[in-house]
């Protein structure tokens, strides 16, 4: 059987929050304060979860097209990209496991407007990812389909069956305890940064630990 390794994208594979530096990017050539607003709801909304957070996140797209929001993606990325996003050592890793032949897998609660292209430019086989809600092309607003802890865990579970992969031998990669659900689904599970609730368990399980460059 083919293995894979799957890898969160924000704090992970990237040293951003793609999510909120997105939405910076969308919001640049508005008050200053839309920005400010935005964030601050989306923080007190976690106090819920980050599934609550998720919500929030998503408002703030509401009757936006999803053409036009995936063209700001693409410029948002080319200048994240000439200022350098990744964390070089998971990128690393990355290009290790595709080099190797197996799937390699992005798996984020972000979105295809800010994923797509980094997808594209790592060459990763799939995306997983949450999808808004959208209705004759536009943002509602709402979310159709979240990709957070758990639900990360069943879609990581649904390719392995859909695709023969042999998850004890495939890796995860995760920077957050809401990504413990696929990182106990695989044989080897490597934990990125220094999360304390991350760590600690990775430490209680023998896993490998792999800091973020300073």
């Amino acid at each position: 059987m083919r293995t894979g390794a799957f890898f969160d994208v924000d704090d992970t594979l990237i040293a951003v929050p793609s999510v909120f530096r997105f939405l910076a990017h969308r919001l640049r050539d508005r008050p200053g304060s839309e920005y400010a607003a935005a964030y601050e709801r989306v923080r007190a909304a976690r106090v819920g979860g980050r599934g609550a957070a998720l919500v929030e996140y998503y408002r703030n797209f509401a009757g936006a097209d999803v053409a036009e929001v995936a063209e700001q993606g693409r410029r948002w990325f080319a200048e994240e990209l000439a200022a350098g996003p990744f964390h070089e050592p998971v990128l690393a890793r990355f290009r290790a496991h595709r080099a190797a032949g197996e799937l390699t897998v992005l798996v984020s609660g972000s979105f295809p407007a800010c994923l797509d292209p980094i997808a594209e430019h790592v060459g990763a086989d799939l995306l997983v990812c949450t999808l808004p809600e959208v209705r004759d092309g536009r943002y509602t607003g709402a979310v159709a389909t979240p990709m957070i802890g758990a639900a990360k865990a069943a879609a990581v579970l649904g390719i392995a069956d859909r695709l023969g992969v042999d998850l004890a031998g495939s890796s995860a990669y995760g920077d957050h305890a809401s990504d413990l659900p696929v990182l106990d689904l695989v044989g080897h599970p490597v934990v990125v940064g220094d999360d304390p609730d991350l760590v600690g368990h990775a430490t209680r399980q023998g896993w490998p630990v792999l800091e973020r460059a300073r």
